[in-house]
């Protein structure tokens, strides 16, 4: 991260640079937790804006797109979505949208740094407004041993809501945690993980991560492509992993008629965010 007078900006492995200008409040929270570094910035258009390691993960003008594409193709996708798991996912929006759902009986949150939980609630309590659902569970504890040792077959829907594949994140697109996402899928199953930039990342993230995946058991694969103005590129990306037969449209009718309010997400973005440019076409097959 470089510094600006007034500005927060990042730069990435991508060759870009994204900032946003600040209010005169600045960075207005701070504190090392026992994982990352955390901070909290208040900007003149995108409202508050958390970073992790100087990374930006959220901001309250354009979460919702992340946050509803994370939840809402997947869970669309499985014809019945009773037990949901969320790994990572510290700010609870993807939770708050996976429990719009009444289809949803049960959904456990984990991610390994409470404090990241803790801060969303102050700073940004809109996100947060399901943590209370009788429904929810929120467990602080690392989600790769928890999905190492889940019950087989306990689950419709995994959420891998993750940072980067660098670091400690690299484990969760390897092929051993992808085996404990399989076993962990009951009949049906699908498994959702952010897949980076399609512009940057496609070689040497995306097309790695589908075929890993394939190798340790999921039959299908299938990208969902959106804008996230935040994020390197402005063009972010999920995949969805079904345990056995394809990643289809389940439950296209019920997308079509949405029961609950939604910004980004409807059954049209859904189809259109799965057609690919050729050039993702022509390396995923």
């Amino acid at each position: 991260m470089t510094t600006q007078p007034n500005w927060f900006t990042e730069l990435s492995d991508s060759g870009t640079i994204f900032g946003l200008e600040l209010t005169d409040a600045g960075k207005i929270h701070e504190e090392q937790t026992p994982f990352q570094k955390l901070e909290i910035y208040d900007t003149k258009t995108f409202g508050k804006l958390m970073t992790l390691d100087g990374c930006t993960m959220v901001t309250t003008r354009d979460n919702f797109v992340y946050h509803e594409m994370m939840a809402h193709p997947v869970l669309f996708s499985h014809p019945s979505p009773k037990r949901v798991c969320i790994i990572g996912g510290g700010d609870c929006g993807t939770l708050r949208e996976v429990l719009r759902h009444t289809e949803v009986e049960a959904a456990i949150q984990i991610d390994i740094d409470e404090r990241v939980t803790r801060v969303s609630e102050m700073f940004f309590p809109e996100l947060c407004e399901s943590n209370n659902d009788p429904r929810a569970t929120l467990a602080f504890e690392d989600g790769i041993a928890w999905i190492n040792n889940a019950e087989p077959g306990s689950l419709d829907v995994l959420i891998v809501d993750s940072t980067d594949p660098v670091g400690p994140g690299a484990v969760l697109y390897s092929e051993e945690f992808f085996r404990g996402c399989w076993r962990a899928l009951g009949e049906n199953g699908l498994l959702v993980q952010q897949s980076e930039s399609p512009l940057v990342h496609a070689e040497k993230i995306i097309k790695p991560m589908h075929d890993t995946m394939r190798q340790a058991g999921f039959s299908d694969t299938k990208l969902h492509q959106f804008q996230l103005v935040s994020y390197p590129t402005g063009w972010w990306s999920c995949t969805i992993a079904a345990k056995a037969g394809k990643v289809e449209f389940a439950r296209q009718a019920a997308a079509e008629a949405l029961a609950f309010p939604t910004k980004y997400y409807n059954a049209s973005v859904h189809q259109g965010s799965a057609a690919l440019p050729q050039f993702m076409k022509e390396l995923l097959g």
